[in-house]
């Protein structure tokens, strides 16, 4: 990213008070491939804001619009009233970045990996260090801050990106799969740290992410399939959207499974979904209904299972298939 100059608290301009991420029919052509179809959505502020979706769904392609990396075809993304395509530095100003890759230098301590970080929005002197001890002790790595960053574990090594995101107080931090790598210990860490920076700092957090466990953790979801918006709101709220139970039926061939959800179909009149050997649908007392498939169709029924909505459920009711289905590497 290129050196930007730091701005005062005074000097945030129309970005104060203005929605913190704000899509207003966002389009990205590849020209093989719509990698984004007029997405229009905002993200409040103080809220942890997911992107859910499988590989070419679109996540990728709209970070890096986010994260000014890319201009999109049409539509317009606006961080705090900025617009990401024509004014990208007033936007950098504001944003913190911590992206999949890792970007600290191992070589460097933890100290000075934030102290390079801090030159590039104009930070210096005792100001800096000041900054750079609130961060380190906001991730719980002030105690590390003279260690190597090669020295630490996976999950420390994730918090000293974090600290970098946040070293020039932005008021929106993006973040691309953050928990990659991470083992569970350190996954619960993270997410912790976000939802006190969410609580206590008021800051806007967008993640990307492809892990269904990993969204439920989101204040609000946009859930993203081949570049469209699908589905958005709480995951308490889209699980919601479904009612009932979800029953699903699997049979031992996929032929028997398409034959089990016409006959479903036809006999209690319901709009089952087949998908491979299984048959799904929702229905309200699953375990009743469960009971009266089994005895109408005792032979073409393998296993059977009756659960609340996920959001995996919410995926297939959106778009028909499974998450993984028909994903694509994104460009």
């Amino acid at each position: 990213m290129a050196t930007m100059a730091h701005r005062s608290p005074a000097s945030t301009g129309h970005g104060t008070g203005a929605v913190p991420i704000e899509l207003d029919g966002l389009t990205h052509d590849y020209g093989s491939r719509l990698a984004l179809d007029h997405l229009s959505f905002r993200v409040n502020r103080g809220e942890i804001f997911g992107l859910l979706g499988p590989n070419g769904s679109g996540k990728t392609t709209l970070f890096r619009i986010l994260s000014t990396l890319m201009i999109p075809s049409s539509g317009t993304a606006r961080i705090l009233g900025f617009d990401a395509a024509r004014e990208p530095n007033r936007v950098r100003e504001r944003i913190g970045i911590v992206f999949q890759a890792r970007s600290v230098d191992i070589k460097l301590t933890v100290g000075e990996n934030l102290k390079h970080q801090g030159h590039l929005y104009g930070l210096g002197g005792n100001r800096l260090k000041k900054r750079i001890h609130e961060v380190l002790e906001r991730v719980a790595l002030l105690d590390r801050i003279n260690d190597n960053v090669e020295e630490l574990s996976g999950g420390m090594q994730r918090r000293v990106e974090l600290a970098k995101g946040l070293i020039h107080s932005p008021e929106v931090l993006l973040l691309d799969e953050p928990t990659t790598g991470l083992d569970p210990g350190a996954r619960i860490d993270l997410w912790q740290y976000l939802r006190t920076l969410r609580d206590e700092e008021n800051i806007s957090v967008l993640v990307t992410t492809h892990l269904m466990e990993e969204a439920e953790h989101c204040d609000r979801l946009a859930i993203l399939n081949m570049g469209q918006l699908v589905a958005l709101g709480s995951p308490l709220d889209l699980k919601s959207e479904i009612g009932g139970d979800m029953v699903t039926f699997e049979a031992t061939t996929p032929e028997l499974a398409a034959e089990l959800g016409e006959r479903i179909r036809s006999r209690f009149v319901v709009e089952p979904t087949v998908l491979g050997k299984s048959v799904r649908l929702e229905r309200e007392e699953g375990h009743r209904f469960v009971a009266q498939v089994v005895e109408a169709f005792p032979g073409l029924v393998e296993s059977i299972s009756v659960a609340k909505p996920s959001l995996e459920d919410v995926f297939i009711q959106h778009t028909g298939h499974r998450f993984w289905t028909e994903a694509q590497n994104e460009e």
